[in-house]
């Protein structure tokens, strides 16, 4: 009996250790929004699996914050690319008190989700919304991992100027927040640089059919089309310039053209081959931690990679070290050490402007070889 007793108090102590360790243990809720419905779905998986795995990473390391373990919890929302479902994701990563936001993706959804944010007092980290406004709202809580549109449509003129001496170009965008924004930038600096705009088009980001604006662009002989908007219209795009006769004009876009499945989506067009698109990065040849890391993100979700994943992995290690750096998950606590941040991540050194803005940004262009992306420079 005596020896039943003692085996009970034995368990009962461990189960009441247990508890213990438990208690002490935080949860830390990281939230990340993308589009991981809708045709941008390669997008936003491709951003989710960045983030998660930092997240596992980093449990599996072990995190202590102002003394405290933690176990990081990622809350994951799909905006199908949609402002309105991009607004009702933020309300709901606000209502559960997510200590951190990684996202949105696009410009779209980023720029009105961050009102939502600033409102909450939630820090919010985007891996790859490029249009300026973003920072341009005086958001304490609004920060970016790499450069805008402001580079990147002022770096793809400059190149169609300086380097291919093109002298008319056309101007495609599919009205977006970012589309229209990369768009204008890139119009503003060519027409600067002496290349004439011949033809401006609009369309939308759910169109497929691209015909009639293409044989209207056609009729003006540009060297050169720029187009602002995502891949799912890109791809078709090329393939109707094949249709056209237009495969040896140059083809220009930001980072939401630039994409591995850009190949897939044009099905083999020629036109390809005449792509040139811009990223506000590095090449992951020329990241700090590149190569080493697309060798682990391979192994993980093979065939998945597309563009920002290296920058979600990076937005979660950024905010998690504020918070350490601060001793505190509290958003309120650890802000200011956000904005204050230097950490070297996969992507680059990460340190915040005043308007949240990546200090020192690279930028990359990109072309199409044998259907693979490759860098420029």
């Amino acid at each position: 009996m005596q020896r039943k007793l003692n085996a009970l108090a034995v368990a009962i102590g461990l189960l009441a250790a247990a508890a213990s360790v438990s208690a002490q243990e935080m949860v830390v809720k990281i939230g990340h929004v993308g589009p991981v419905s809708g045709p941008q779905a390669h997008y936003g998986k491709d951003n989710e699996n960045g983030a998660r795995m930092a997240v596992e990473e980093l449990n599996a390391k072990g995190v202590t914050i102002g003394g405290k373990k933690v176990k990081l919890e990622l809350i994951a929302e799909d905006d199908a690319a949609d402002p309105k479902q991009g607004t009702a994701a933020a309300q709901k990563l606000c209502d559960a008190k997510v200590n951190g936001v990684v996202g949105h993706l696009n410009s779209g959804t980023t720029i009105p989700a961050s009102k939502i944010y600033n409102d909450c007092g939630i820090p919010q980290v985007t891996p790859s919304a490029t249009n300026p406004k973003y920072s341009q709202q005086g958001f304490k809580t609004a920060f970016r991992l790499l450069a805008n549109d402001n580079a990147l449509g002022a770096g793809l003129a400059l190149h169609a100027a300086n380097n291919l001496k093109l002298k008319k170009v056309a101007i495609i965008d599919d009205r977006t927040a970012y589309g229209q924004g990369v768009a204008e930038v890139f119009k503003k600096t060519a027409l600067q640089r002496g290349i004439q705009v011949v033809d401006e088009q609009y369309t939308t980001d759910k169109a497929t059919d691209f015909m009639a604006i293409l044989t209207s662009i056609k009729s003006k002989a540009p060297d050169g089309i720029f187009y602002g908007g995502m891949d799912p219209q890109a791809g078709p795009m090329l393939r109707q310039m094949d249709q056209l006769g237009l495969s040896n004009v140059k083809f220009f876009g930001g980072d939401g053209i630039c994409t591995a499945k850009l190949s897939e989506l044009s099905a083999g067009a020629k036109s390809l081959g005449n792509v040139i698109c811009a990223e506000g990065g590095s090449s992951l040849e020329k990241m700090p931690g590149g190569k080493a890391w697309k060798a682990k993100y391979d192994a993980k979700y093979p065939g998945q990679f597309q563009v920002y994943s290296p920058y979600t992995y990076d937005a979660v290690h950024v905010l998690v070290q504020a918070m350490i750096d601060a001793g505190s998950a509290d958003p309120k606590v650890y802000l200011p050490k956000l904005a204050a941040v230097n950490y070297t991540g996969v992507t680059a050194k990460v340190a915040f402007e005043a308007d949240g803005e990546l200090k020192n940004p690279a930028m990359t262009l990109y072309n199409y070889k044998d259907g693979k992306k490759v860098p420029l420079n």
